[in-house]
């Protein structure tokens, strides 16, 4: 029987602490693009965002207009507990592919390599569908194969490219060079423009 990834899986994930993918805090990759971005007005949403420490060093960074999403409450409660100011608004339970809204940014960290990969070419077109006209989607996909079963589900740049061609310009799609340990040589940098 095939598993069905609903809010019901992942809720119990948080609440059984059983978030092996969860990093404590902001990874080197996305902390060096935030880094360098200086429009504070973006509107950034970030998908699947689970415990959310990219939200929270670009709200602590001024960034007023950053949103997140995920399909479990407990994440976003300890999210709101964490970062008390941080506009309850700006926080979805929400499936990814009932989102609506244009962005400028989207944010992938984890997200799509949790997703049935069934999904990929749907995550892909909902992207596109929610970024402004030459908003980007940043972030990291794994470059690999796991040896066990999903979630997290691995692929190859090969692969990616595919299902994001038709909507996107590869502005960056290469191996990140300074990744945490554990990933070191197995993320690409994304960094894709909406066509």
């Amino acid at each position: 029987m095939k598993q069905d990834f609903n809010a019901a899986y992942w809720q119990e994930r948080y609440l059984s602490n059983q978030t092996g993918w969860d990093t404590q805090g902001i990874t080197t990759p996305l902390k060096a693009y935030f880094d360098q971005l200086q429009n504070k007005d973006l509107r950034i949403l970030i998908p699947g965002c689970g415990n959310a420490y990219e939200a929270e060093y670009l709200f602590n960074q001024g960034f007023t207009q950053v949103y997140v999403a995920d399909v479990a409450p407990a994440p976003l409660e300890n999210f709101s507990e964490r970062v008390k100011d941080f506009p309850k608004d700006h926080l979805l339970l929400q499936n990814f592919f009932d989102l609506q809204g244009q962005y400028d940014l989207i944010v992938e960290q984890t997200f799509f390599c949790a997703l049935n990969p069934d999904l990929r070419a749907a995550y892909a077109r909902k992207c596109a569908e929610l970024l402004v006209p030459g908003g980007r989607l940043v972030g990291l996909l794994f470059d690999t194969t796991f040896e066990h079963d999903g979630p997290p589900f691995g692929g190859s740049a090969e692969e990616y490219r595919a299902y994001f061609a038709p909507y996107f310009h590869f502005r960056h799609f290469e191996r990140a060079y300074n990744s945490i340990p554990p990933r070191q040589g197995r993320e690409l940098f994304i960094n894709l423009q909406k066509k």
